[in-house]
């Protein structure tokens, strides 16, 4: 799971990672710094791993946590390598809340029913998706939901995924 350093969303984090990990998942966090990283709520989390140095291919899945901070991967490059290698690995590949954004604009949303919190729909358009407004869309191995409320569902739709 990719989190920003600052202004993740706590429980589109928090949720479908305890879903996962009740479904025997091991999650990971990575994000572009291994110093404490601060949620919108007031959660703070420990990334283990840097982006830089992900390796999708150890990965059953990627998911991009949304939240204001994940503005700050709309154009990082190792952001946008991470979910172009999950899509052309053909990984399960989640983005939520404004995190779907991050997907567009590596251009792996081209052609795909997608959703994203109202402000990056204009975004998800420009870049090809199809933007549908639904609170979770699945197209093949991506799965993105529009914001905290849709957390539970999102997590619910990458287990199926997943085949759990």
């Amino acid at each position: 799971m990719v989190i920003a350093p600052e202004g993740f969303r706590d429980e589109e984090l928090q949720i479908p990672k305890g879903e996962f990990e009740k479904a025997g998942y091991e999650v990971v966090i990575a994000s572009s710094t291994l110093g404490t990283a601060r949620g919108m709520l007031g959660a703070k989390v420990k990334p283990q791993v840097l982006l830089k140095d992900v390796k999708v291919e150890d990965y059953d899945a990627v998911i991009f946590v949304g939240g204001v901070g994940a503005q700050y991967y709309f154009n990082h490059p190792e952001a946008l390598r991470i979910a172009r290698e999950a899509a052309s690995q053909e990984k399960v590949l989640g983005a939520i809340c404004l995190a779907p954004g991050i997907l567009a604009r590596a251009g792996v949303l081209k052609g795909k029913r997608a959703t994203v919190w109202r402000s990056e729909a204009k975004t998800l358009k420009e870049k090809g998706a199809i933007y549908t407004g639904q609170q979770v869309e699945v197209d093949g191995k991506v799965i993105t939901g529009n914001g905290p409320t849709a957390a539970p569902l999102f997590a619910s739709k990458i287990l199926e995924a997943l085949g759990k």
